[in-house]
């Protein structure tokens, strides 16, 4: 065997044996939250007039990405208990992702009624008009959260996110420095910050910022496609 072809071989194998760690943690996890499932629907059979019982398994749900399944759970709660501002909060995430846009808005704004000024209702409010291209309404929303809450790096990486979409490039830029000012060692906002900088052609930014994401734990493997970049520039 030549050492080419022992060394792509034992690459193969290493690559596999991480493949196969992360779905052995995946399907762990996944195991887990179908223990902790089928409990809460013993627990259910003795309390089945349960709120808090009814919660638990519907955010479950959520966890597996069970969408419809955790919309059903929180209609169940919200049919007894119209006011309960967890279940509409989440019943409105649940709707987004089956993408019942207009049935998530609702929720978010029940939450609103509910409590003003609610932080995370306002940013999902936002954040849905942003997924069904309503900018305008958005950026307006997100505006005022960034004025209400000047030391929130979501609501920066929020709007910068908007405004990557509208193509302002130097406001995006602005907003994640804010952001990762706020949230130093915040990946995602590195890596758009990276991205955002690399159109800009701002590259010394750039690279601070993958060097950054290095120092954090991220190989360079995985920044390849960034580095590339940097280096057509």
């Amino acid at each position: 065997m030549s050492f080419a072809f022992s060394f792509r071989y034992k690459q193969t194998i290493l690559v596999c044996l991480l493949l196969m760690s992360v779905w052995s943690a995946q399907a762990q996890q996944t195991n887990q939250l179908r223990d902790s499932l089928l409990q809460a629907i013993n627990e259910m059979e003795y309390h089945p007039d349960s709120a808090d019982l009814r919660l638990k398994k519907a955010g479950i749900h959520l966890m597996l990405e069970e969408w419809q399944k955790a919309k059903d759970e929180y209609d169940v709660i919200l049919r007894f208990y119209p006011e309960n501002v967890a279940a509409l909060y989440f019943r409105a995430y649940a709707n987004e992702r089956l993408r019942r846009f207009g049935f998530a808005r609702l929720d978010y704004e029940n939450v609103l009624r509910l409590v003003p000024g609610n932080f995370e209702a306002r940013l999902g409010l936002a954040l849905l008009n942003q997924k069904d291209k309503h900018y305008s309404e958005a950026y307006d929303q997100l505006n005022q959260l960034v004025e209400q809450h000047p030391d929130s790096a979501v609501a920066y990486a929020a709007r910068a996110g908007v405004e990557v979409e509208r193509e302002m490039l130097d406001l995006a830029e602005y907003d994640y420095s804010k952001a990762i000012s706020l949230s130093p060692d915040n990946v995602d906002y590195l890596l758009s910050h990276a991205d955002v900088c690399i159109r800009l052609e701002d590259l010394d930014k750039a690279r601070s910022d993958l060097d950054r994401l290095v120092e954090l734990g991220i190989s360079r493997a995985a920044l390849s496609d960034y580095y590339k970049r940097l280096r057509k520039k």
